[in-house]
């Protein structure tokens, strides 16, 4: 008997065609699993790891082509080796489209099926192989963490503390901070680096959308749900998952995130099965988070399930000693190590406050790069561009100060700032002041007190 380690599936209502390929099959090793129709199959899809499988077209409850699209929207990589006893053109080279790795046509040919059944098994793993290579080399690309500062040994520790568990950690920190970079680095030191690494902006998410795209959904489950897709949740499973901008939620999708963290299992949109999974949590968010529980816009049960290990990430204003470092660090990577900086010019960008943080900081590297023909890179290129850079960034938006924000920050701020505007000019007089702005005393005073404005002058 030979060693083969593959898993293979045989879908097919005829006893005699599922007992003659296993017997078969099993002959030459492979583990096999059989169904005699399509829902069947897929159950042991679901549950076990399936490398290729055999698919009659003809079934009871549901036809092998739709059951061929629901093995590749559920498992992608699962090679599909269809099965007929009606030669039929127009079928093969539809099952071909669907992403079927070969078909086969009654009397089967034994000699053919144990070719295919190795030729597709080996695919199945070396795709199973590259995604994992390219998995961890995606991860291996970002996880440089650039600086000497104390801050910055403080991280790392953390870090090494708390990636080999499976602690929930929250990273803490302003846009631009590597608040990302951080979780791959957590990733790719905890014993999870060969599993995926997902990463989801719930700030980019419409709320009405973030409960499908973390959990899935199934085909039929709204408007537009054309198959069934997995979540986040799911494609992480065995991996980490990074909820980035985790505040961002709202209330309604931190209950169901919530109950998916405690106990490892959610349904899809539209579905009834319990799916369980086993991920790895870790959270991020440019907010005081403290604060937005205090407010009643987070739930304290699930900040605190998501804050085991916290990782507060301070702005580059607050460790200048690594600026010199990761300007030198993004001109090698962008020049491919063939230019530099000259020290006036390392010295003028030190004392540059970069208020976008790493990012900014990247951004101008990568600009300066481009633009200018020196070598060593000197002072005066450096005030020119920089002078540039800031130029562009406040012209890039009318918005002045509103442009780094999210909208709804932006629309609160500046509300804020025209209601204490217009209370100064009408000397806190909230009656004329909400003339003045178009508003009832009583909705004035309600925007005072969510905002704080202290009236008492």
């Amino acid at each position: 008997m030979k060693s083969q380690q593959a898993n293979l599936l045989i879908i097919d209502d005829e006893d005699s065609i599922r007992d003659t390929l296993r017997e078969i099959l099993e002959d030459e090793g492979y583990r096999v699993y059989c169904a005699e129709d399509g829902p069947e199959g897929l159950a042991i899809l679901r549950d076990n790891s399936i490398d290729v499988v055999f698919l009659d077209v003809w079934l009871p409850r549901r036809g092998g082509i739709d059951v061929l699209g629901d093995i590749k929207q559920e498992k992608a990589d699962t090679e599909v080796i269809i099965i007929s006893g009606h030669a039929n053109v127009d079928i093969a080279v539809k099952a071909i489209k669907l992403g079927a790795y070969d078909f086969l046509e009654k009397p089967l040919d034994i000699g053919r099926v144990l070719t295919l059944a190795s030729k597709a098994a080996e695919l199945k793993k070396l795709k199973t192989e590259n995604r994992s290579l390219k998995s961890r080399l995606e991860v291996s690309e970002k996880v440089e963490l650039i600086g000497e500062s104390a801050e910055i040994h403080r991280i790392r520790k953390i870090i090494l503390q708390g990636a080999p568990s499976d602690s929930r950690i929250l990273i803490l920190g302003e846009n631009g901070t590597g608040k990302e970079l951080i979780a791959r680095m957590i990733h790719q030191n905890s014993p999870r680096v060969e599993g995926p690494f997902i990463e989801v902006n719930c700030a980019a998410i419409p709320d009405n959308l973030i409960e499908s795209e973390l959990f899935g959904h199934e085909k039929g489950a709204f408007t537009g749900a054309v198959g069934r897709k997995k979540g986040k949740f799911e494609l992480a499973d065995g991996g980490t998952l990074f909820l980035d901008e985790v505040a961002d939620m709202s209330l309604n999708a931190q209950a169901k995130v919530l109950r998916a963290i405690q106990e490892m299992v959610f349904e899809r949109v539209g579905g009834e099965e319990s799916i369980r999974v086993d991920v790895r949590i870790v959270a991020a968010t440019n907010k005081d988070i403290r604060q937005e529980v205090e407010e009643g816009r987070f739930r304290e049960d699930l900040y605190f399930r998501l804050s085991v290990i916290p990782i507060n990430v301070p702005p580059l204003s607050q460790r200048t000693g690594d600026v010199v470092l990761l300007l030198e660090h993004f001109l090698n990577q962008f020049s491919a190590g063939k230019r530099n900086f000259d020290g006036e010019a390392l010295e003028e960008l030190s004392r540059y406050d970069w208020p976008g943080n790493i990012r900014e900081l990247r951004n101008f590297v990568e600009r300066i790069n481009v633009m200018s023909d020196e070598n060593p890179i000197g002072m005066g290129a450096v005030k020119s561009f920089l002078h540039r850079f800031e130029e562009s960034s406040r012209k890039s938006s009318a918005l002045g100060e509103f442009s780094a924000m999210k909208l709804s920050e932006a629309r609160d701020e500046f509300e804020r700032q025209m209601i204490i505007e217009k209370l100064e000019e009408n000397g806190y007089n909230v009656s004329r002041t909400a003339g003045v702005l178009g508003l009832y005393p009583g909705n004035l005073h309600n925007k005072i007190k969510k905002y704080g404005i202290d009236i008492k002058k």
